[in-house]
């Protein structure tokens, strides 16, 4: 795999979605239901799977432009300084004068394993009309990505500026929201959010939206299959541990994980993602852009934080050339 090729030309990646803070806690467990439990460490960390997406991807060789919303508080200086920091385009970026910028209430074990509860708060109030002012970094880009932490409206909005321009887009379906659990082909929450290049769930997701279980190894297929029907030209599942499943309506296609100790499994779907989003932008090859994926997730699983563990290229690179001299 031939990652230097493409240096010269960075791909216009562009991101709509969160922007949050993360008040991440540190324990040996996570805890029951009602349980109380002493943690090891607290932190502020920026995150939100939108920033995070779009940090991946910028880290990952990729020329983002981020589309969102932050509250008139104290965190939106922080978050907004922290995506300039990254090279990221923020003028899709509004304030919401009236609500506070979204946060995410994060406990993380010391296996790695995280509980995640999310409070919108400014990203919420995204709308049609944002995504409209932002319509050229759509346009112009490669790739859009795209997650459920914002209204669905305005990703069903955005999908159909990308989709008319001929921006591939990928959704990432996390969170999954009530009404698309054993999701049905038609219906308003439906209405072409599906009408996708790439569906990108992870394996709960996956099971919530077909309706279907995904305990073993036997059961991707089936799931892939009943969202394949939803109308997504590609249904990519990743499997934590057990790596990731492509499925294109014809084959199913297994990449098998990268040996990295899990130690916070929080950003992992989000490098995987931007990662992916990057690769596919730049060489068209699918297949070749899930395993350029796959490797910045494991990387980021193996470090501790959102964005603190999101690889970048030169990371990228080195592992990869790793496992092509094993």
């Amino acid at each position: 795999m031939d990652l230097d090729a493409d240096k010269s030309s960075r791909p216009r990646i562009a991101v709509l979605g969160s922007v949050n803070m993360d008040l991440v806690a540190r324990c040996a467990r996570l805890p029951m239901p009602g349980e109380t439990l002493t943690g090891e460490s607290f932190a502020e960390i920026p995150g939100g799977k939108g920033a995070n997406q779009a940090v991946a991807a910028q880290r990952a060789g990729g020329q983002v432009a981020m589309i969102g919303r932050l509250g008139n508080d104290g965190f939106a200086n922080t978050l907004l300084e922290n995506l300039s920091g990254e090279s990221i385009e923020t003028s899709g970026i509004r304030t919401t004068e009236e609500i506070a910028s979204g946060l995410a209430m994060i406990t993380v074990s010391n296996t790695g394993e995280n509980q995640i509860i999310v409070i919108p708060g400014a990203n919420g109030c995204l709308s049609t009309a944002d995504v409209d002012r932002a319509v050229d970094q759509i346009t112009q880009a490669t790739v859009l990505l795209l997650q459920l932490e914002v209204p669905l409206e305005v990703v069903q909005h955005a999908i159909r500026i990308a989709a008319a321009a001929g921006t591939r887009v990928i959704l990432d379906p996390a969170p999954v929201p009530p009404e698309l659990h054993s999701v049905q082909i038609s219906g308003e929450a439906v209405d072409g959010l599906f009408q996708v290049d790439l569906l990108c769930p992870n394996e709960s997701e996956a099971s919530a939206l077909a309706g279907l279980p995904l305990d073993t190894p036997s059961d991707v297929l089936p799931v892939a299959e009943r969202l394949f029907k939803l109308g997504a030209k590609n249904i990519v599942i990743t499997l934590g541990k057990d790596g990731v499943s492509w499925f294109d309506g014809n084959q199913l296609r297994h990449f098998e994980p990268r040996g990295i100790d899990a130690v916070d499994s929080t950003a992992a779907g989000d490098a995987f993602a931007g990662a992916l989003a990057v690769r596919w932008a730049e060489t068209g090859n699918l297949e070749e852009a899930i395993g350029f994926g796959n490797v910045a997730g494991s990387i980021a699983a193996s470090r501790a934080g959102a964005q603190p563990s999101l690889p970048h290229r030169d990371e990228l690179s080195e592992m990869i050339a790793i496992g092509e001299g094993t």
